[in-house]
């Protein structure tokens, strides 16, 4: 069962939402929220996996809200959705700066909307590789400075697995690309995750880039 908080200062948006969540038998909306404060609040008080979160609310906004809970070790397993009526790269790179694992539009079709939250349940990336390349092109082609460091404590195997992920490959293909098992493979995205202090592997990704790891005219 994946547990969700809808957080949106418009109780239309809220309960739509809820409504199709509602429909599936692999969702529990366990709370809602009318500003990013109380949703911070809930957050702390129920085991969540999803927080959808609107980008302007009253308060706190979702972006403000997202950087606090990737702040909070107690909250490292629940991946943020940031809700938006806006889809410039602006607003993709600020939400993934602060932690989100990716943004949602307002007006995305109900398949989407559930695919989206299960994706996001399993810490998978939500961005397309073209939507990465975009990004890493126009705003990211400055490596932070830890990076580089970083990245030479990984094993081979681990930069290998990186590389794949990058390309939005799931633990399946990286397994079959790798000759490994799809555990292993996990094992090997794990492990770097927490060397690169990405929190899932939306950031994986753009840190992938930014390192020059992946380029952007490939994958």
């Amino acid at each position: 069962m994946i547990r969700v908080l809808l957080a949106d200062d418009q109780p239309l948006i809220r309960s739509g939402f809820r409504a199709l969540l509602d429909l599936e038998d692999d969702f529990e909306v366990i709370a809602e929220a009318a500003d990013g404060e109380e949703g911070l609040a809930l957050i702390k008080e129920h085991l969540l996996d999803v927080a959808l979160i609107d980008i302007q609310m009253p308060v706190m906004g979702g972006i403000e809200a997202t950087r606090h809970i990737a702040a909070d070790p107690a909250l490292t397993d629940v991946h943020v959705v940031i809700l938006t009526n806006y889809g410039t790269d602006e607003y993709v790179l600020h939400d993934l700066r602060a932690g989100a694992a990716g943004f949602l539009a307002k007006d995305i079709v109900p398949e989407d909307l559930l695919h989206t939250v299960r994706v996001a349940a399993r810490g998978d990336a939500l961005l397309t590789p073209s939507t990465i390349r975009k990004l890493i092109h126009r705003y990211l082609t400055q490596p932070p400075p830890a990076t580089g460091t970083a990245l030479k404590a990984l094993t081979s195997r681990e930069r290998e697995g990186v590389t794949l992920a990058a390309r939005a490959l799931s633990n399946d293909q990286i397994a079959d690309h790798m000759a490994i098992s799809p555990m292993t493979a996990k094992t090997h995205i794990n492990r770097a995750m927490t060397k690169l202090h990405a929190r899932d592997r939306a950031q994986l990704d753009v840190l992938a880039y930014q390192s020059g790891l992946v380029s952007p005219g490939t994958g």
